[in-house]
C-alpha cells in the first residue's frame, strides 16, 4: 500500500471512528432518558419492547488489598501476559 493509500486509510478509520463515538453517545443520551422515566421501576414495556434496569450484585477480588496484605500468594497468582495494542496518532 502507498503512503498516499495508507493516509486515505487512516483518515477514513478516523472518520468511522468518529462516527461511533457519537452514535454511542447518543446512545447512552437515549438510555438515561428512559432510565430517568423508569424512576425505581425495574421493568417498563413499550409497545413490543420491555426495557429492563435491575440491581445486579457481584463479587471481585481486589488485587490491590491482597497484594498489600499477602504478596507472596498475590505474586504467586500473578501471570503476565503479552499483547499488541493498535493505535493510530
Amino acid at each position: 500500500m502507498s503512503t498516499t493509500e495508507l493516509e486515505a486509510k487512516v483518515r477514513e478509520l478516523r472518520e468511522l471512528q468518529a462516527l461511533i463515538e457519537e452514535a454511542q453517545a447518543e446512545a447512552e443520551s437515549i438510555k438515561d432518558q428512559l432510565k430517568v422515566h423508569m424512576g425505581e421501576r425495574e421493568e417498563l414495556r413499550a409497545g413490543g419492547y420491555k426495557i429492563t434496569w435491575k440491581p445486579v450484585t457481584s463479587s471481585r477480588l481486589d488485587a490491590t488489598a491482597l497484594r498489600k496484605a499477602l504478596p507472596e500468594v498475590a505474586a504467586q497468582f500473578t501471570r503476565t501476559s503479552t499483547t499488541r495494542r493498535f493505535c493510530v496518532a
